[in-house]
């Protein structure tokens, strides 16, 4: 990407919003294992209504980034991706100026509901209208690519097909909506331990499913078509070592689910209901120990953009 320099000065008093939302994976393959370590992915992404909050604010005359959040369990320092993202965009349109970032947390952390990516990609697109920067798609993607793999997705929201690493993303057009309890387990799946698993539990890599490939030749998709290829190849592995995890899912269907399935590597489960009606008397008879969080979610419908 080429290095831009804002010919405006950014006011002190101007602030910026960007709402974050979390994702869900509708199909989640894992392929083979790459020349970096890494494995390639096949993933169709969609966005949900549970959103974190992203506001930035340009710190006056202090440099550095200062990052805040009503969550004291994350931390805030370069280790969170908000502030990597921060700190790479302005490295990248080198300007040194006082940044102050305000995270409001409400996507659960070590979810597989990509909140960090999300809120990082919030970051980026909230800097790119404050400073002036007037970047495209195209040079948000490559910083954000910096950040994490997951970020470019969220440039593309809602619904995407995502390859590679997470930084090949086609978007596509998914007709209508859904409903979807999010459950929670209370504990998180660290995402490198899940991948060592389910390359330890397999022999081969299933190549992918030319149902699965046909998904990004038709020109508008449906959540049946969708529906019927869902499928996340975490699952085996990582319900072996968490079976309440198959027991979510079971009472997911049992209560009237079209799909229940694992997001990204988990800890989250979701259920996908045709209403909210249908949702919410799932969510309200779901047989809770009160450890699970239970949230009833739609389809989020449009991409990430700053509220002010």
């Amino acid at each position: 990407m080429t290095n831009v320099s804002s010919g405006r000065s950014p006011s002190a008093s101007h602030r910026v919003t960007v709402r974050a939302p979390a994702k869900v994976n509708l199909v989640l393959r894992v392929l083979d294992r790459r020349p970096d370590g890494f494995h390639n992915l096949w993933s169709v992404m969609q966005t949900v209504g549970l959103e974190d909050e992203v506001s930035i604010r340009v710190g006056g005359d202090i440099d550095g980034i200062r990052l805040y959040c009503n969550d004291p369990s994350l931390t805030t320092d370069r280790t969170n991706l908000v502030y990597r993202a921060a700190e790479t965009v302005l490295r990248r349109c080198r300007q040194n100026i006082g940044l102050d970032i305000s995270l409001i947390k409400r996507i659960p952390m070590g979810a597989g509901l990509g909140g960090g990516s999300s809120d990082a990609a919030a970051t980026i697109i909230g800097l790119n209208r404050l400073l002036d920067l007037r970047w495209s798609v195209a040079e948000m993607v490559q910083v954000g690519q910096v950040v994490g793999s997951d970020v470019p997705f969220f440039f593309f929201a809602p619904t995407a097909v995502v390859t590679g690493r997470g930084e090949e993303v086609m978007p596509v057009c998914l007709s209508g909506a859904r409903w979807l309890v999010l459950v929670n387990p209370g504990f998180s799946v660290e995402t490198k331990w899940a991948y060592h698993t389910l390359s330890a539990s397999r022999t081969q890599v299933r190549p992918l499913a030319e149902a699965h490939a046909n998904l990004v030749r038709e020109q508008r998709l449906s959540w049946e078509s969708v529906l019927a290829r869902a499928e996340n190849d975490f699952e085996a592995p990582v319900f072996a070592t968490y079976p309440v995890l198959q027991t979510i899912k079971d009472r997911l269907l049992t209560l009237g689910a079209e799909v229940a399935l694992l997001s990204g590597s988990g800890a989250t489960m979701f259920g996908i209901f045709r209403n909210e009606q249908q949702a919410r008397r799932a969510a309200s008879e779901y047989p809770t120990d009160g450890k699970e969080r239970i949230v009833v979610v739609s389809t989020r419908s449009g991409p990430l953009e700053c509220l002010s």
